[in-house]
């Protein structure tokens, strides 16, 4: 099974984001039995709270189903325990490998990498407030990603 975890800042909107968009396009594509995903955070601000309403409003909004999310933060032994472990943003990613040590595996990498425009990152709509933007990117680089991995 490939094993893949999403990382944000606070873990309330775009890793569970893309973490909820991905999980439906698996099922969608019969591959929920093959690969899984999860979230965590960079931060400890969240830890324990459930997705941010405004990013649940959106993600309802598009058919996306939400679970019983809890806000978590990344640990060093995520890289041991995953294949793919992905960063929204350049903060998400200097506190990825803060976190989990020197990436020898290449196994972290910014989202929109999979996408035809590997350098776009995804603003946290935390304080963007632009939630729908930060849905179409997130749902993009998980197609993407989804592809690449096929």
């Amino acid at each position: 099974m490939i094993r893949i975890l999403f990382v944000c800042h606070g873990n309330i909107c775009r890793s569970v984001g893309a973490q909820y968009i991905f999980d439906k396009m698996l099922i969608e594509n019969n591959l929920d039995g093959r690969i899984c995903c999860e979230s965590a955070a960079t931060s400890t601000e969240e830890i324990g709270n459930p997705i941010y309403p405004p990013m649940r409003r959106a993600l309802e909004g598009h058919g996306i189903p939400i679970g019983d999310h809890r806000a978590r933060q990344l640990r060093r032994r995520d890289y041991e325990d995953y294949d793919i472990l992905i960063g929204m943003d350049s903060e998400n990613m200097y506190y990825m490998k803060y976190i989990l040590g020197e990436d020898h595996e290449g196994k972290v990498h910014t989202l929109m990498e999979y996408t035809d425009t590997p350098s776009e990152l995804i603003d946290d709509p935390w304080y963007t407030r632009d939630f729908e933007t930060a849905y179409r990117q997130i749902t993009r680089g998980c197609e993407a990603l989804l592809d690449s991995i096929r």
